[in-house]
């Protein structure tokens, strides 16, 4: 175990459980440019990270709060996983007749990172918007909570997974505040509980198909993963105590930016 990766994995794991957001949007460029990893090897390990950190929250939203939706969590996965396994397809077969798949891992990282601190930034709005329109959880569901009717908005989840499979397996980031985002505006009449509980239900398949894509890639580091872990595990438990405490308002925008300026960098790269 590396004490400097258990280190930056409690930092991040930490700013995860204040603000709930932020795990592969901050792992993955903490992984390339403090560290050195290459992008293949931070995105395929940060995503079976993240398969594994999302399977205890999942067990908390589903097990106690019952706030899985997974009618939805199926429909955004006929988009997601298929797309996830058609760009490791294409990913191998780039790697087999020997072109350099790093520019554009990194350049997606780059617009992933970026449509991320978008997200952040318009997250809130929609978050009030949702409260207004709030339905009680024993009647929110795909059918009655849409913006759309109810077909098209069918149509609407599955696309949203797709352009999540490929981002998500491409940059390993967009699962969390992406997914979040386009469930609040998919479904403004769903509670934020059920919103959040459904979105992370989804990231587990997503991130664990993808991420033993990349592992059949060679984009994995064991030990790595290992420290990740050590370190992360106890910084969401002693971030989410300290998440009632500090101001969200101040949060957001900092993360939101501190994304934009990655985001910028990676795509400039």
């Amino acid at each position: 175990m590396n004490l400097l990766y258990s280190a930056s994995g409690f930092a991040v794991g930490l700013l995860v459980g204040i603000t709930g957001v932020g795990g592969g949007s901050l792992m993955t460029p903490l992984l390339v440019f403090l560290f050195g990893f290459k992008p293949a090897i931070a995105v395929g390990t940060d995503l079976l990270y993240a398969a594994i950190t999302k399977s205890a929250g999942v067990f908390v939203h589903h097990g106690k709060h019952k706030s899985v939706d997974w009618k939805i969590v199926c429909f955004l996965s006929m988009g997601s996983l298929p797309f996830a396994g058609m760009t490791l397809y294409v990913l191998k077969n780039l790697m087999a007749v020997d072109k350099d798949i790093t520019g554009m891992i990194t350049f997606t990282l780059g617009i992933a990172l970026l449509l991320t601190a978008s997200a952040l930034m318009v997250r809130s709005v929609l978050l009030h918007r949702a409260a207004k329109l709030k339905l009680d959880d024993a009647v929110s569901d795909v059918d009655n909570s849409g913006r759309f009717s109810p077909r098209w908005e069918k149509i609407a989840t599955v696309f949203t997974g797709a352009v999540l499979g490929i981002l998500v397996t491409l940059s390993s980031v967009g699962a969390g505040a992406l997914g979040t985002v386009a469930l609040l505006f998919l479904y403004p009449r769903m509670s934020t509980l059920k919103v959040v509980g459904t979105d992370l239900a989804h990231a587990i398949p997503l991130t664990a198909v993808a991420g033993l894509g990349h592992l059949s890639l060679g984009n994995f580091d064991l030990e790595l993963l290992g420290s990740l872990l050590l370190g992360s595990v106890p910084g969401i438990w002693i971030g989410s105590h300290f998440s009632a405490k500090i101001p969200e308002y101040f949060l957001r925008p900092a993360l939101a930016t501190l994304l934009l300026v990655i985001g910028v960098k990676f795509v400039m790269v």
